[in-house]
């Protein structure tokens, strides 16, 4: 949980930080683009592999390597004697995530027998709520104190105790799990992931900046090609040695291909929202980063509690509906705040948009803590470091695509050749159109929601025994297995 938190805090604190790196350090526009990129890139290209290596080595063993090299690198960062090597170090910092996170979910999931399972997802959903909102409003007091006059350098160093913490505690209380059978790193399936997901979110971070240039298309387009030929390979690989780093037999568990096609659509709608908020609430009504970032708390509680709530009483009893309602409460959140917005214009404050705040939240909390678990709960536990690996790379894609779908959105309504005084106006308007979208969004993934199973694995799994006894052989098998 820690280092869960000490990376979703890490990926928003920097945003809000970014004005006073450029003008302490002296970045570039295209360095201060590098600094976020380059960490998301490094991030998403390295998640799948950094979930196989936990299968095969030791997911212990892997995570406490992660959270060291991230606790290194936030160092780099927070001590970068020029903005080249905030870069590179940033780049670390993602790649040392990629070794972190998938640990997390699998750990959870090897660790755990089911019926405590939702318990811990359900702390695990709190705290994605509480990292992704705390960020901004952290990142807001350390740069607006300057303690010992550092600037934007609390930012990364904050996170020496947390890591060091993390990876004492990491080391006496987390029990080392693997595959049971022995397993190989393929490499050639990294190339191609790597080689995959690069093309198509390099382009899809950079295009905006870049007026979105015709290589751009065509690398995205050939993704798409390299990710054929990478199933097509692991395919082979699968039935030659048993050793493939995308497990394809996953996809054969309707739960799991279900929630990941929900994972990739919660990205976008995340990916939209979050972004457009951000420059909504700086630039279009021109709040400072510490009004901005208290504004953000009453999402954060309502996500948090929701979580809990929902894995621990809500789903065990209601199973998929939970989500599904999850999904209509986000998306009434989601269009209350676009009426508020019409409604109030510039003179909105922040305790009015605290209702759809906390509706939004509790839609979000509903969701994010039983998806991971209905995804994950019918995997079979030796492939857990792969799944956990796929389930985070396909939120990363969602958000990146989520990210280039802004360009059009939000900034495709506003005019190029803004006047002082008229930049507000056009902000708020903007908003507006890409509010709708992230509703309409938040409907699709209601419909594919459908496709999840009525309960969740667990329940099935901690059934009582007299149930178990009178199950077929064969379904019986399965639920040993599953186990």
């Amino acid at each position: 949980m820690t280092a869960a938190f000490m990376d979703l805090v890490d990926v928003t604190i920097v945003n809000i930080a970014i004005p006073s790196i450029q003008r302490e350090a002296g970045a570039s526009v295209a360095q201060i683009q590098w600094i976020t990129a380059g960490y998301a890139l490094a991030f998403a290209a390295g998640l799948i592999t950094g979930g196989r290596l936990g299968d095969i080595h030791g997911r212990k063993r892997v995570f406490l390597i992660g959270i060291g090299g991230f606790t290194v690198a936030s160092a780099l960062c927070g001590l970068a004697a020029n903005p080249e090597m905030l870069v590179a170090a940033r780049v670390l910092q993602g790649a040392m995530a990629a070794l972190m996170v998938p640990q997390v979910l699998s750990i959870v999931h090897a660790t755990f027998p089911a019926h405590e399972r939702g318990k811990v997802f359900g702390l695990f959903g709190a705290v994605v709520g509480l990292g992704a909102v705390s960020g901004p409003l952290l990142g807001a007091l350390l740069t607006e104190w300057n303690l010992f006059g550092l600037e934007w350098r609390p930012i990364f160093l904050i996170n020496l105790p947390v890591g060091l913490a993390g990876l004492i505690l990491g080391g006496r209380f987390i029990t080392e799990s693997k595959a049971p059978r022995a397993l190989k790193l393929d490499l050639a399936g990294v190339a191609l992931v790597t080689l995959g997901l690069l093309m198509l979110l390099y382009p899809l971070t950079r295009g905006r900046e870049l007026g979105w240039p015709l290589w751009g298309h065509l690398s995205m387009a050939g993704a798409f090609v390299v990710f054929a030929a990478l199933v097509a390979y692991e395919r082979r690989k699968a039935a030659r040695d048993g050793s493939p780093l995308v497990e394809l037999s996953l996809f054969r568990v309707k739960s799991f291909a279900a929630g990941i096609a929900v994972q990739t659509v919660f990205g976008v709608a995340l990916g939209i929202f979050f972004l457009v908020w951000t420059l909504y609430l700086q630039i279009g009504l021109g709040w400072g980063e510490l009004k901005a970032g208290l504004t953000g708390v009453p999402f954060s509680v309502a996500v948090s509690v929701a979580a809990g709530l929902s894995v621990q009483k809500l789903v065990p009893r209601f199973g998929r509906k939970v989500l599904q309602a999850g999904a209509l409460i986000m998306a009434a959140g989601v269009l209350l705040y676009l009426w508020e917005c019409d409604r109030y214009g510039l003179s909105i404050a922040p305790w009015q948009m605290a209702l759809p705040l906390v509706v939004m939240g509790v839609g979000m909390g509903l969701i994010v803590a039983p998806l991971t678990d209905a995804v994950l709960s019918e995997v079979p536990r030796e492939h857990a470091g792969s799944a956990s690996g796929l389930i985070n790379t396909v939120q990363q894609m969602g958000n990146a695509l989520g990210l280039g779908l802004v360009s059009v959105v939000f900034y495709g309504v506003i005019d190029e050749h803004l006047t002082p005084a008229g930049t507000g106006p056009a902000f708020v308007n903007a908003f507006q159109h890409a509010l709708g979208w992230v509703a309409g969004v938040l409907a699709v993934i209601f419909l594919l929601m459908t496709a999840l199973p009525k309960r969740p694995a667990q329940h099935v799994e901690g059934a009582a025994p007299a149930a178990t006894g009178s199950a077929s052989p064969e379904k019986a098998a399965e639920r040993e297995l599953v186990s």
